[in-house]
C-alpha cells in the first residue's frame, strides 16, 4: 500500500506558477528536435521496425471541481487529484528508454530513465531520491532507473532481469496517466498497493501463455534509504490466454515496513484480470487484500471498469470499486505537500493538523468518464481529454468528506495529457 495512516494532507501552490510551468513545457515540446515514439505514421513508414531506443514524454494538467467547496481545499481519500477546485500540473515527464523487445534469442540489454516534474510526485517519492528537494505542490522524482537484461535461458522465451527502480507489478491502475482510462484514481491504487521499489526482478517468459515474477526489493516505496534496513520478497504469475483476450495476474509483496521494524511483515496481494471479448469492449476486475502485522490492520476491496471504443476519437468508461479499511490504517487526506512522505518516513515527524484518516471505513465510489483523442500534427504524438464524473460515500456511519464533515463526496474533474 501507498502510506501506513493511524488517523492523525501537500502545501498550497501557486497555481499562475503551475499553468505558466505547463505553458513552457509545451512550447518546449514542440520544438523539441527529437525523434518522438509513438508518432502516427503513413502506411509505408509502418513497415521500418520499431526503434528500439526512444525519446518520449507526455504533459499532464487538469482540475477537481468539488461543489461543496471544503475549507482544507481536500478531496478526501485521493492522492494525485487531491486538490479541490485547482489546477493542478500532475506530470511533465521524459523518459529515456532502451527497450527488450519480445522474441530475442541473443544475450542483450535495455535500460529506461524516466524523470517527472509535477504535483504527482508529492505522492510517489520514495525514500532517500529526491524526497527532501523541495516541499513545493511541484516537486521532482525520477520515477524509474533500471538496466534491463535478456538471458536466452530455460525455455525459448527466456529470462529478463530487471536493476534498479521500477514501477510496482501490482494493480491495473499505473502513474502513468497515458495507461489509465480515468483521471482520478481508486482507493485501491492510492492506498492498497505499491508505487515503486528498488531492487532487483526477474521475469521468467516461461510460455507464450505464462509469465513468473520473483525478485527482492527494499520496501514498499524505498530507494536509497530504509525506514527499517530489511529486504523483501517481489513476484506473482501472469497468464495470456485466448491470444491475448484474456489475461491475469496475481502478484504479492511480503515485508516489513514499519518504521524500525524488520520483523512484522506487511503483506500485499493483487489480482487482475482483463478480458477482451470483442474488439471495443475491455473489462477489468481488480482484486485487492492487504494486511500489516504491526498494526494487525487490513485493507480490502475491489475495482471493476467497463471500457467501450465508440470510435477513434471518442471511448466511454465506467468504474465501481469497494474497499474496505477495516482499522482506519490506510485512508487518509494529507494537507502539507510533505506529510505523506512523513508518514512513510516517520521518526517522530510533526503533521499538518489537517492531516486526518477516515477511520473504519467502507468506500464505496462510482465514476463515468469519456476519453477524447483530437488528432494532433507531429511531431506531438498524441492529445486524450478526460472528463469524468465521480460519487464517493462512506458504506459505514463515518464522515470523512468535505473537511469530515460527510458522508459522501461529488466531484467532476477534466484533465489533458499531451504526448510527444
Amino acid at each position: 500500500m501507498r502510506f501506513a495512516f493511524d488517523g492523525t494532507s501537500l502545501m498550497k501552490p501557486t497555481v499562475p506558477f503551475s499553468f505558466r510551468l505547463c505553458l513552457v513545457l509545451l512550447f518546449l515540446a514542440g520544438i523539441a528536435p527529437v525523434s518522438f515514439a509513438g508518432e502516427t505514421t503513413t502506411k509505408e513508414e509502418t513497415k521500418a521496425p520499431e526503434p528500439r531506443f526512444k525519446i518520449y514524454g507526455w504533459i499532464d494538467s487538469g482540475i477537481t471541481f468539488n461543489p461543496d467547496d471544503p475549507k482544507d481545499r481536500q478531496n478526501f481519500g485521493r492522492l494525485f487529484t487531491d486538490r479541490s477546485n485547482e489546477l493542478l500540473l500532475n506530470q511533465a515527464v521524459i523518459t529515456f528508454e532502451r527497450t527488450l523487445p519480445s522474441g530475442l534469442t541473443d544475450l542483450d540489454w535495455g535500460f529506461k530513465f524516466q524523470a517527472m516534474m509535477g504535483s504527482d510526485a508529492r505522492a510517489i517519492h520514495s525514500l532517500g531520491l529526491l524526497d527532501n528537494t523541495m516541499n513545493e505542490r511541484i516537486e521532482p522524482d525520477i520515477v524509474e532507473a533500471y538496466l534491463a537484461l535478456h538471458f536466452p535461458i530455460l525455455s525459448a522465451g527466456g529470462v529478463d532481469l530487471k536493476l534498479g527502480k521500477f514501477v510496482t507489478l501490482e494493480g491495473n491502475e499505473t502513474i502513468d496517466p497515458r495507461t489509465n482510462f480515468f483521471y482520478s484514481h481508486t482507493y485501491l491504487f492510492d492506498f492498497g498497493i505499491p508505487f515503486t521499489h528498488t531492487g532487483a526482478m526477474a521475469i521468467w517468459h516461461a510460455t507464450p501463455q505464462v509469465d513468473l515474477y520473483g525478485g527482492v526489493t527494499r520496501g514498499i516505496n524505498t530507494s536509497i534509504d530504509d525506514n527499517n534496513g530489511s529486504l523483501a520478497f517481489h513476484g506473482g504469475v501472469g497468464l495470456n490466454l485466448l491470444d491475448g483476450k484474456f489475461t491475469a495476474l496475481a502478484t504479492t509483496h511480503i515485508g516489513p515496513e514499519t518504521v524500525g521494524n524488520n520483523h512484522d511483515n506487511r503483506y500485499v496481494n493483487d489480482l487482475t484480470f482483463t478480458a477482451k471479448p470483442t474488439k471495443n469492449f475491455t473489462a477489468i476486475t481488480d482484486l485487492n487484500y492487504a494486511y500489516d502485522e504491526a498494526a494487525n490492520a487490513r485493507g480490502y476491496g475491489i475495482a471493476q471498469q467497463f471500457l467501450y471504443t465508440i470510435n477513434d476519437v471518442y471511448s466511454i468508461g465506467l468504474r465501481g470499486e469497494v474497499w474496505r479499511d477495516e482499522d482506519g490504517f490506510y485512508v487518509a487526506s494529507f494537507a502539507e505537500n510533505d506529510d505523506a512522505l512523513d508518514v512513510l518516513r516517520g521518526g517522530g515527524v510533526t503533521l499538518d493538523p489537517r492531516t486526518v484518516g477516515g477511520g473504519r471505513t467502507t468506500y464505496g465510489a462510482i465514476t463515468l468518464g469519456v476519453n477524447i483523442k483530437p488528432p494532433v500534427p507531429k511531431p506531438l504524438a498524441g492529445f486524450v481529454i478526460r472528463p469524468e464524473v465521480r460519487y464517493d460515500r462512506a458504506l459505514t456511519d463515518t464522515r470523512p468528506f468535505n473537511d469530515s464533515s460527510d458522508r459522501d463526496q461529488f466531484t467532476a474533474s477534466v484533465d489533458f495529457i499531451l504526448m510527444f
